[in-house]
């Protein structure tokens, strides 16, 4: 990201995306009014953390890297990489790179991990090439990747030999987006991917899309020596839909990646722009099942801080998530939309649950939150709102696994309490309604908010499944119902107990419903299924999505 030209390529595209919605239907949440349940046995993705970027800030004075990095808890700094040393990195005279330095020392004596991006390599190892009219766009030199790696090398070092240990290091910010620095078609990134960036010494970064435009990633996904290379798949948010926020081929193809929002701000610190924040990192976590957030830059105006100390309200909003979701942490399940402009997000780690809710409306709601599979007895709160920066309230005291908490108007609530042994569910009762969403385990799937209300299973393929612990049957199952749509030619859902492989005691067939939204009921016999066992949906069929499931239920 850069200045100006940036900020005006930003808005064109929202006035774009803002001009397409009027003429399509767009994917949006939809309300589901209620209580909001808390899993805490649904385990998703692993938290990395929360920060911001001191690129073009040049030294940050302590005042502000101890609000940031101490006082409201941030733990990932991410740093750039100056490209006006010239070669002179190649002698040991690194001294373009001191002021970053310095700011990477005092997130680091916070406890804050560190990354570095590259917006250019130095220029001796640019060239120019004519891009869309434009004779002078620059790119990376195709002989000199091999000098890119360890010109790349000797920024890890300097920083490690000065104390400093880079979590991961980007080969490029935003090669897809270079008025002001160095393009990257996908093709070269993906050639350096898989032939260069297994030498660098540190977790590689790509390839950092201004757009998070899939076709960047897509190959290096599909490439398995690529993908072997990448550590992070960084992506920026610059008038990107809510639509685009998940990624099922990163779920499919990236066991054990992590997924990084690396950049985005917001202009005005006014609270329609803390509550379009706040969405966002609730959407980033939620609907993109990402593994850290990353603000842009600390001291400037549409920062997180003045330089000469003091903070913006939004900087508290990111302090909502960062002070109290701890790296390594996990997200768990949750109602994420369980009352008009309410969104829920939920997480535990070091024995401690936390429940984040924003609250985007402009009344205050009555929220009622129940905690499933783990007990807590009070929860403390922090709210952050106009009137309000990370403000401790009184504690709430949980009754029966249920409280209710009032959210003010436009604010964000983070609950945290000490918790106790994280169970399973005793049993699941076959014949109620068992929503698909609310399973244990699975393989391939994405949940997605749904029309009906609540959420459901999607970007199903073949090979896909759920797993639902502890069902219990009684006596013998005959019949099973389930909620689904497609629009394609549907598929089967295999009905096995207590393994993938396990007794096999129905096959539920799937026709097309003409929509993704085109929900119908269908049924199929049951035989075998009694006492109580761990039921898995295996789903089959062709190539490609087969359907959607929103809920199921046996029937005796």
């Amino acid at each position: 990201m850069l200045k100006s030209i940036k900020k005006q390529i930003s808005i064109l595209l929202i006035c774009i995306i803002t001009l397409s919605l009027i003429f399509e239907v767009p994917i949006s949440e939809v309300s589901a009014a209620g209580s909001a349940t808390i899993n805490l046995a649904g385990t998703k993705q692993k938290i990395t953390g929360f920060g911001a970027s001191s690129a073009w800030c040049g030294t940050i004075n302590d005042t502000v890297m101890n609000s940031l990095y101490s006082d409201l808890g941030y733990s990932i700094l991410r740093l750039r990489i100056e490209e006006g040393i010239g070669d002179k990195w190649k002698s040991g005279n690194y001294s373009a790179w001191a002021s970053e330095l310095s700011n990477a020392k005092k997130a680091s004596a916070n406890g804050a991990i560190v990354f570095a991006s590259p917006w250019n390599p130095p220029a001796y190892m640019q060239e120019s090439f004519t891009k869309s009219g434009d004779s002078d766009a620059k790119r990376l030199k195709y002989d000199k990747y091999d000098e890119y790696v360890q010109y790349l090398n000797a920024y890890v070092k300097y920083m490690k030999d000065n104390g400093v240990n880079l979590y991961a290091i980007s080969v490029q910010n935003e090669p897809d987006y270079a008025n002001d620095w160095t393009w990257w078609t996908s093709q070269e990134m993906l050639n350096f991917m898989k032939n260069n960036a297994g030498s660098i010494n540190c977790k590689v970064m790509a390839p950092e899309s201004f757009q998070y435009r899939k076709d960047m990633s897509n190959p290096i996904l599909n490439d398995s020596a690529a993908l072997n290379n990448l550590d992070v798949l960084g992506l920026h948010l610059y008038g990107t839909q809510l639509s685009e926020f998940s990624y099922p081929l990163f779920q499919q193809k990236a066991a054990g990646k992590e997924l990084w929002m690396t950049e985005h701000y917001y202009d005005n610190d006014n609270t329609d722009n803390l509550m379009k924040m706040g969405k966002e990192i609730h959407d980033c976590m939620v609907t993109g099942n990402m593994n850290a957030y990353v603000y842009w830059w600390i001291t400037w105006p549409n920062g997180l801080a003045s330089s000469s100390g003091t903070i913006y309200k939004r900087a508290y909003v990111l302090g909502q998530f960062a002070k109290f979701i701890r790296p390594g942490y996990n997200r768990v399940d949750a109602t994420a939309n369980p009352n008009t402009n309410v969104y829920v997000s939920a997480y535990t780690g070091d024995n401690k649950a936390v429940i984040v809710a924003v609250n985007t409306g402009t009344s205050a709601v009555s929220q009622k939150f129940n905690i499933q599979n783990g007990s807590v007895s009070k929860l403390s709160t922090y709210t952050t709102s106009s009137s309000q920066s990370m403000a401790s309230g009184s504690s709430i005291n949980v009754s029966g696994g249920s409280f209710d908490a009032q959210l003010p108007a436009q604010s964000i609530t983070t609950f945290v309490g000490d918790l106790g042994e994280i169970t399973s569910t005793d049993s699941v009762d076959a014949y109620s309604r068992i929503e698909a969403e609310n399973y244990d385990n699975q393989l391939g799937t994405q949940n997605v908010n749904c029309s009906e209300g609540g959420e459901y299973v999607g970007y199903i393929e073949n090979g896909d499944y759920t797993v639902y612990k502890n069902v219990n049957f009684d006596s013998n199952a005959t019949s099973f119902q389930a909620r689904v749509s497609s629009a394609t030619n549907g598929g089967n859902i295999e009905l096995r107990l207590d393994s993938i492989t396990g007794s096999l005691v129905g096959t539920c067939s799937i026709s097309g419903t003409n929509g993704w939204e085109n929900w119908v009921n269908v049924t199929c016999n049951v035989s075998g299924a009694s006492g109580k066992h761990d039921l898995y949906l295996k789903y089959t069929g062709q190539n490609g999505y087969l359907f959607n499931i929103n809920w199921f239920n046996f029937g005796k």
